[in-house]
């Protein structure tokens, strides 16, 4: 979607990407009953409301309330000249001056325009008329005008107007002493203000707007369909803020050329940043968004964003250039001559028809800590990736790519692999012949090179059959079929650091075989004030003995018994291991259910049915005879609690393994996040995969005096070397905290923000950063 229309923007309280920045938003701040064009008409009660005239040089009032309106679409004027119908409780005619009066509620439709007034007074000799009293104009573009006397030509367009209130279509309200349109076409207003806030509260009483745009004179030109304005000023709470020279926007919602309001901030690595952007608005489908930054503690950047919308899909690009002194690529500190730094990134989605789709992503940059000492993104790595897909009801196929940059310090480049290509084809059959179910055939292939590393390809084919039955006694049984072949080849094996990883070079084969059982009893009843529902599972698995360590492990290395794979067929999460041997599974889930509150438990245990050896890790919770228990507890409460547990227990002495907990209390405004992680699993330091951690993250925010909140968050590694040998730090290292206040109501938000970041990356330095930013409805500022 391409950004409304601009003149002058607030920059996002975000510092970039410049994507993330709207454009001054679209606002149709004049079009009252000045245009010709036929489109639709409104009517409604009279809104029984008058306006008063200004002090001369104080700025009209923007507070008077708006009265509902009922909305009716009128039909078309026949063809020829414009007609004129009215209502009223009565009319006079004056011989004298040969004029029509009409007094009493008096209703004025014309096709796509309608009026309200008191009176309405047409002077049959000049074809004027006028309308005193309670006027309510409404335009083609459904923007209504409130004003106290109004003169239109027998043509039905306005001429000049006094203490006129606007009610715009799109949102906001435009206030002058007086205006006048003028024999060309253009609308000229005196001492006039605008505000995109509501005007009433929530009981219908007046309200001072918290920001308004007052300016000397207001130009709109219905043939570009632009509202200039000159002498403008941005007013906050009551008070002249700064000029808005050259302030203009579009009256049809479409974008416009201009420029962005700028962003400040203050960071120790680059010291005080002042950025702003140029908009440039090329055609209704296409943008660019120019950009420029400049710091006190480093060299001036720039940035460029291009996006483009077209008939099958959409893409962008964004990217950011300097010249500066750059890191080591193994780390240190920043060493040598400056030189050119920058970041591009690239994404998109094409729909060739309802079943074929292409998506890409790109991400390049020029060193580690580019993203980070420029505030950017805090990624540690970047993958880049082209999938071609194609999708219908009993199939799927996708033919994809992938490279990654890393980011991290002291990891080599070279030991990253690259996929190309990853082929992967599915297709869903009945089977009848088999007592129904369902088939899938699944064909699979994975090519990794690794410039400085082992090089593996991957090919499979196999099929898995599923069938689900209820039975008489209301249980869920599904029966499971697996059948698959492998092929490996893979090269330069010994690179990889941990042996178990490794497999035989060259070419090797596999086959995979599995049958599983699963039975599910669901019990239902009332219980707590409330309905449980308590259902016990079994889950038998079955599978004769496989090669794993024969074949390269590329994609499941991150083993670890949860919850969420409790009952999985493979708790290995991707498709180089596979869980061998005979083993039940069996535990149970408990959900209570009550007006407004809900409960769900899962806890469960898993045993092999024999004696082999486990390729499976110590400290898994799966590598014995009998595994750790794991489970969940979900407990919510309207919108007011959220709170998830996690554990792993140990089977022998019930140590916790695993400890995790989500929570969340309070409302929106008002809240408090927690989450805790702390995995104590004893495994070998020689599996880097599974490293021990524990982790605190806080965030909150307090809603006082209506608008106003402060906020802050944390997050904190607790990891010692009890849990970690390879750790350094002593149990309590913050990573990022943040603090700051904010103001927010219906059209306007303002903040200050405060960060802190612990851990020194190259020339992305621990320290603070402040932040400023503010927002106003309908001007498109954030």
């Amino acid at each position: 979607m391409l950004p409304p229309s601009i003149g002058l923007q607030q920059a996002s309280g975000r510092r970039l990407p410049a994507s993330r920045r709207g454009a001054f938003a679209s606002v149709a701040v004049i079009a009252v009953a000045l245009l010709a064009a036929p489109a639709w008409a409104q009517d409604g009660p009279a809104p029984g409301m008058g306006t008063t005239g200004s002090p001369e040089g104080t700025p009209p009032d923007l507070s008077t309330p708006m009265p509902p309106i009922d909305a009716a679409t009128m039909p078309p004027a026949p063809t020829g000249e414009r007609q004129i119908n009215f209502e009223a409780n009565s009319v006079a005619y004056d011989e004298n001056s040969d004029s029509v009066t009409a007094s009493g509620d008096v209703v004025l439709r014309s096709e796509d325009r309608s009026v309200r007034a008191d009176q309405v007074t047409w002077s049959r000799t000049s074809g004027t008329i006028v309308a005193t009293g309670n006027v309510r104009f409404v335009d083609e573009d459904g923007n209504q005008l409130y004003t106290s006397r109004i003169e239109l030509t027998d043509k039905f367009e306005a001429g000049a107007m006094e203490d006129l209130l606007l009610s715009l279509r799109e949102g906001g309200r435009l206030a002058a002493a007086n205006g006048e349109r003028l024999a060309d076409g253009t609308i000229e207003l005196s001492r006039a203000a605008y505000t995109g806030c509501e005007v009433v509260d929530a009981e219908g009483c007046p309200r001072e707007p918290s920001w308004r745009i007052t300016a000397d004179r207001v130009i709109y030109s219905p043939e570009d369909k632009i509202v200039r304005f000159r002498g403008a000023y941005l007013e906050l709470f009551g008070a002249r803020l700064i000029p808005l020279p050259g302030l203009a926007v579009r009256t049809d919602g479409r974008p416009v050329s201009g420029f962005l309001i700028p962003d400040i901030q203050y960071s120790r690595n680059n010291g005080l940043e002042l950025s702003g952007s140029y908009y440039v608005n090329l055609a209704p489908n296409q943008d660019l968004t120019l950009s420029a930054y400049a710091f006190t503690g480093a060299p001036p950047m720039a940035s460029a964003q291009w996006r483009h919308l077209t008939s099958l899909g959409a893409y962008q690009a964004t990217g950011y250039l300097t010249y500066s002194r750059r890191l080591d690529p193994f780390g240190g500190s920043s060493t040598g001559a400056d030189r050119l730094r920058g970041y591009l990134f690239a994404n998109g989605k094409f729909q060739f028809d309802p079943n074929w789709s292409l998506t890409f992503s790109g991400r390049r940059v020029t060193d580690r800590t580019f993203l980070r000492r420029y505030d950017i993104s805090r990624d540690d790595r970047l993958r880049s990736l082209i999938e071609l897909e194609r999708i219908d009801a009993d199939s799927y196929l996708a033919i994809a790519g992938y490279a990654t940059q890393t980011l991290r310090l002291g990891v080599p480049q070279g030991t990253v692999p690259i996929a190309l290509p990853m082929i992967d084809y599915r297709r869903r059959l009945d089977t009848k012949f088999l007592g129904g179910g369902k088939l899938e055939l699944q064909a699979n292939s994975l090519a990794l090179y690794r410039p400085d590393g082992q090089d593996t390809q991957r090919a499979f084919a196999g099929a898995k059959w599923d069938l689900k039955r209820v039975t008489g006694m209301g249980q869920l049984l599904t029966v499971t079929g697996l059948v698959r072949g492998d092929v490996y080849h893979s090269d330069e094996n010994g690179l990889t650091a941990t042996a178990i990883y490794r497999g035989n070079p060259g070419w090797e084969t596999r086959a995979v075989a599995l049958v599983a059982a699963d039975v599910e009893w669901p019990f239902v009843g009332p219980a707590f004030g409330g309905t449980q529902v308590f259902t016990p599972r079994v889950q038998l698995v079955a599978t004769p003995p496989i090669r794993n360590l024969a074949v390269p492990n590329e994609d499941a290395r991150a083993i670890d018994l949860e919850d969420s794979n409790l009952f999985a067929l493979n708790r290995f999460p991707g498709y180089d291991r596979i869980e061998d041997g005979p083993r039940v599974t069996y535990g149970l889930d408990w959900e209570l259910t009550r007006p407004n509150w809900r409960i769900n438990t899962t806890i469960g245990q898993s045993v092999r049915l024999n004696n082999r050896a486990t390729i499976l890790p110590d400290g898994t919770g799966l590598s014995e005879r009998v595994s750790d228990f794991v489970g969940r507890t979900d407990v919510r409460f309207k919108d007011f609690v959220k709170f998830t547990h996690r554990f792993r227990l140990d089977k022998d002495n019930l140590a916790v393994r695993r400890n995790e907990i989500d929570a969340t209390v309070g409302s929106s405004r008002t809240y408090l996040e927690v989450g805790y992680l702390r995995l104590n699993r004893d495994i070998s330091t020689t599996i880097e995969d599974l490293r021990d951690r524990e982790e605190l993250r806080l965030a909150g925010r307090v809603a006082f005096a209506r608008y106003w909140s402060l906020f802050g968050s944390g997050v904190f590694n607790l990891t010692d070397r009890a849990e970690d040998p390879t750790f350094t730090a002593d149990g309590f290292d913050p990573i990022r905290t943040r603090l700051g206040v904010a103001y927010q109501d219906d059209c306007l938000e303002i903040g200050a923000t405060w960060r802190r970041d612990y851990l020194d990356q190259g020339d992305a330095r621990r320290g603070n950063t402040f932040q400023f930013y503010f927002a106003l409805r309908n001007l498109g500022f954030r």
